[in-house]
């Protein structure tokens, strides 16, 4: 049978909060999950409950629940459908990176695997999606990589908007007005902690402030690598 997709939003949003191949190693907390979701802790309890006995999920009582190798393998085939409908409604469908988000959540749980593999070789077997997240493999496999933020990241130094960890279409609006999208140069001048700001020169080599909330979901790498 297949997992409804209850079952594959639970399981997609335990995989997320876990760090995706780190998963494993990480107890997410059933008051992150039930916020995550909308719902109730009660609820969430239910359903993560429902996903051990399946043995998708191993939930231990007021500490927290981490998916298991099959568990794992499940939400991340779920998460390839979202990022490569993401990436195609964008190169595509010419869709803004700030809209195909809730798109991508309806249609995750509607398009076959088959169509999957079709688009994803249709658009050339790409690594990431419009906000620079990896997409899994066909296997369920991702390559991570630990990229530092703009609050972590060396001043001065010419960097590449790598990812973008906010689907919020309010921020990535904002972002965009900034620009600050992958693949999108950028110097980091200053760092204010008295002021949470971080001065930057993005978009077009204009000097711009932003908060410092904004500059940690936003993640580099120098600009000589690959975005």
């Amino acid at each position: 049978m297949l997992p409804s997709q209850t079952v594959e939003n639970y399981l997609k949003t335990i995989y997320v909060a876990q760090g995706g191949e780190a998963a494993s190693d990480t107890l997410v907390p059933m008051g992150l999950l039930a916020a995550s979701l909308g719902v109730a802790p009660g609820t969430a309890t239910t359903m993560v409950k429902t996903l051990a006995e399946s043995g998708l999920a191993h939930y231990e009582p007021y500490s927290g629940v981490r998916l298991t190798p099959a568990g794992e393998k499940l939400a991340s085939l779920v998460l390839r459908r979202h990022r490569l409908v993401e990436l195609f409604l964008v190169q595509v469908l010419g869709m803004n990176w700030s809209e195909v988000h809730d798109e991508a959540e309806r249609l995750e749980h509607a398009v076959s695997e088959r169509l999957i593999d079709r688009i994803d070789a249709m658009l050339g077997h790409p690594a990431v999606d419009p906000h620079g997240d990896p997409i899994p493999t066909a296997e369920g496999t991702v390559t991570a990589s630990d990229y530092p933020d703009l609050l972590t990241a060396p001043l001065g130094t010419p960097l590449a908007v790598a990812r973008v960890i906010d689907q919020d279409a309010d921020f990535l609006r904002f972002l965009e007005q900034h620009g600050l999208t992958p693949g999108s140069r950028v110097v980091i001048n200053a760092r204010d902690p008295a002021s949470d700001t971080v001065e930057i020169t993005a978009g077009s080599n204009l000097r711009k402030t932003i908060g410092t909330r904004a500059a940690s979901k936003v993640l580099v790498q120098t600009a000589d690598s690959k975005v």
